[in-house]
């Protein structure tokens, strides 16, 4: 879904994933001590934050791409970053205190399935959390983009199907995993944006659907695109926002 080059998917998707990090961890109200394990980390939008306040030697990431866990090696020298899926975490029972998921549940082969695993390496007493989106609800930071291109075409799907985007969903797929007590809330972002080109240019890199719906235009399509992109987003400077959907379990 990700194979793609780690400072593209940074510039596409960390400008908003990173503050999102940010708000999570102060909603966790985390620790010094505690073990934490980021599931699906990605170049470390959220592994950076975790680290900052538990530690390196506190903090384990695991990614299914190889050039983002060597991306995230190198960000923060010293992690533990390894190679696999949420669906098969390489851990132990109880291995962690905290283990989270940020905007990576939707895009798991088997949403239960990971977060059972998620669920299995937590030890007793410890929390799983994760995030997503709220994009079937036209409040995730690409809906401008979304609503733009199925002004061009009705047919475009966009991402409102997959799973746990809707309201009440990630929370049903954490019951379905085995997590009965949990608590859901949502948090917003809002970046600011100098010109149009700073907020279009990362769309053009072929990062996730966005991504690749811009890569399979042809040039009179991609420029149409542009163009109805340019219209809702007004005169720069401006703003977009983004919330996300947030769940917490204790187990």
């Amino acid at each position: 879904m990700f194979d793609v080059d780690p400072d593209a998917y940074g510039r596409f998707m960390g400008r908003f994933s990173e503050p999102l990090a940010r708000e999570l961890v102060r909603l966790l109200d985390l620790r010094t001590g505690l073990r934490g394990l980021d599931v699906g980390c990605g170049p470390g939008a959220l592994t950076t934050p975790l680290v900052a306040l538990l530690g390196v030697d506190h903090v384990v990431a695991v990614d299914p791409s190889a050039t983002f866990v060597q991306a995230v090696r190198d960000r923060l020298p010293g992690l533990d970053a390894r190679v696999g899926s949420a669906e098969n975490l390489p851990f132990d029972d109880g291995a962690f205190d905290v283990v989270l998921a940020q905007l990576v549940v939707h895009f798991m082969e088997d949403p239960v399935a990971g977060l059972r695993e998620m669920r299995r390496v937590a030890a007793a007493g410890g929390r799983v959390a994760a995030s997503v989106w709220d994009m079937a609800g036209g409040a995730g930071p690409l809906e401008l983009f979304w609503r733009s291109a199925r002004d061009l075409d009705p047919t475009v799907t966009a991402e409102t199907e997959l799973p746990g985007v809707a309201e009440g969903q990630l929370r049903g797929l954490f019951t379905a995993a085995g997590m009965q007590e949990t608590i859901s809330t949502a948090l917003t972002v809002r970046v600011r944006f100098r010109s149009f080109e700073e907020w279009w240019d990362p769309f053009t890199l072929g990062v996730g659907p966005a991504g690749r719906h811009v890569a399979e235009l042809d040039a009179t399509r991609r420029s149409a695109l542009r163009a109805r992109c340019a219209d809702l987003a007004g005169p720069a400077p401006f703003e977009v926002s983004g919330t996300a959907w947030c769940v917490m379990a204790s187990v």
